[in-house]
C-alpha cells in the first residue's frame, strides 16, 4: 500500500517549526517519517531541522535529481530530497513542510498528498515575524498581504484548485496544534 505524502504549509512565522518538532516523536511512533528540506541558508539561521547549501550547491543537486521536489520563494531555493518517493513505496507516510505556492506543482506529481494549511490570527503572525527579527517592517507587512491573498483565494490559491485542504490553527497552546494535528491525520486514514 502507497503512503501518504503529508504537506504542511503556512506563512513564515505560523509556527511550522516548532509544530514539526513537538508532533515528531507521536508521529514517527505510527511511522510517518519526516524528510529534511535543503535549503540555501545556513540551517543555524533557518530554525528548522534542514540541509544548508550554497545556490551553487543547490543547482548541482537539483540537476542530479536529488530532489522530488524544489521551488523558488523569498530569495531561497527549497528541496525536499528525492528519498521520500522509496518511503511512500514502501507505504510509510512522509510529513514535509512545503510551500503554499508550490502546492498545485505538489499535487501534480502526488495527487494523493493531504494539504495541511498551518494558520495564525494576523496580529500573533505579525507579533512572531516581528519577534524574530529576520525581516524589515516592510517585509513583515507584504508576508502579511500574501497570507491575506492566499487566505482569500489570491494567486496560487488553496480555494482556486478545487482541493482539499485542511486549514488547522496554531493562534494557541502548541499541544492543542499537536493535538488536532493527530486528529487530522486519524481522520485523513480512515477516509483513505
Amino acid at each position: 500500500m502507497q503512503g501518504r505524502l503529508i504537506y504542511l504549509m503556512g506563512p513564515s512565522g505560523s509556527g511550522k517549526d516548532s509544530l514539526l518538532q513537538a508532533a515528531r516523536a507521536p508521529l514517527e511512533a505510527h511511522g510517518c517519517r519526516f524528510a529534511r528540506r535543503v535549503i540555501t541558508r545556513s540551517a543555524e539561521s533557518v530554525g528548522e531541522d534542514a540541509v544548508g547549501v550554497t545556490p551553487a550547491e543547490f543547482e548541482r543537486l537539483e540537476g542530479e535529481g536529488a530532489f522530488a521536489l524544489s521551488w523558488r520563494a523569498n530569495g531561497l531555493a527549497y528541496g525536499i530530497p528525492v528519498e521520500i518517493d522509496a518511503w511512500l513505496d514502501s507505504g510509510q507516510d512522509v510529513l514535509i513542510n512545503g510551500s503554499r505556492g508550490h502546492l498545485e506543482a505538489a499535487r501534480q506529481r502526488y495527487p494523493q498528498l493531504l494539504a495541511i494549511l498551518l494558520r495564525v490570527d494576523e496580529s500573533v503572525l505579525r507579533q512572531r515575524l516581528l519577534a524574530r527579527g529576520r525581516e524589515t517592517p516592510e517585509q513583515i507587512e507584504q508576508r502579511l498581504a500574501r497570507s491575506r491573498s492566499f487566505a482569500a483565494g489570491g494567486q496560487g490559491s488553496v480555494a482556486a484548485s478545487g482541493q482539499p485542504l485542511c486549514v488547522l490553527d496554531n493562534s494557541g497552546p502548541l499541544p492543542q496544534t499537536v493535538s488536532r494535528l493527530l486528529q487530522l491525520l486519524d481522520e485523513a486514514r480512515q477516509c483513505a
